[in-house]
This record gives C-alpha cells, structure tokens and sequence, in this order.
C-alpha cells in the first residue's frame, strides 16, 4: 500500500522587518496548527505571536483547526499598531491643518456652532 502523498504549503509570516516565507511539508491529513508549527521550527521564534495570532489560508481567516490542501498559502497576521481608520482620520487632520501661502494662516477646517 502507497502511503499519501506529502502536502506542501507555503506558510507567509509579517516579521517586523519585512514578510518572510517557508515552504513546508507535512503529511496527509495535516492541519493549519501543524503547519504553523513547521513553519516555527524554520523561521524562529523572531517576535512572532505564534500561539495566538490571527491565521488564514490565501487572504481568508481561518480556525486553526482547518485541514490544507496541497499548494495552500498560509499567512500568519500580526496585529495592526493602529486602526487604518485612525491612521486615515490623523493623516486628513493633519494635511488639513497647513498653513496657506497667501495669508499664512493655518488652513483648519470649518468649525460647527457644536464643536465650541
């Protein structure tokens, strides 16, 4: 009796230095934890919230639980510093508070009778 084919994955972690991919093989049936397990023995501890991060398969968040197929890309989330609403808010504020060659004057946005 042939025994199943190995299943190859790539696992893709956000390092704080830059993405960094692994290539992994695992035998059949093997699931997101397993391979994230492989992908530790290569990469490194480095920083990585390897117990508790947020995992997925190509893009979707997945329970770690899931079964792969073979060619899955893996992908480890780290967590955001901050929201990427707030990050666009302070970026709009900021652009908006400039000063004005003409006059000099800071270029602020209009204020409603409510914000006094």
């Amino acid at each position: 009796m042939d025994s199943a084919p190995a299943i190859v994955c790539l696992v893709a972690v956000d390092l704080p230095d830059g993405p960094r991919l692994c290539s992994v093989q695992l035998a059949p049936p093997a699931d997101l934890e397993a391979a994230l397990q492989a992908a530790r023995l290569q990469i490194g501890e480095g920083g990585i919230d390897w117990q508790s991060g947020c995992v997925g398969i190509w893009g979707q968040v997945r329970p770690r639980s899931t079964i792969l197929a073979d060619g899955d890309r893996i992908e480890l989330y780290r967590p955001l510093a901050l929201d990427p609403r707030q990050r666009r808010r302070q970026r709009a504020r900021a652009a908006t508070r400039v000063r004005t060659p003409a006059t000099g004057k800071l270029n602020s946005p209009a204020r409603s009778p409510d914000d006094c």
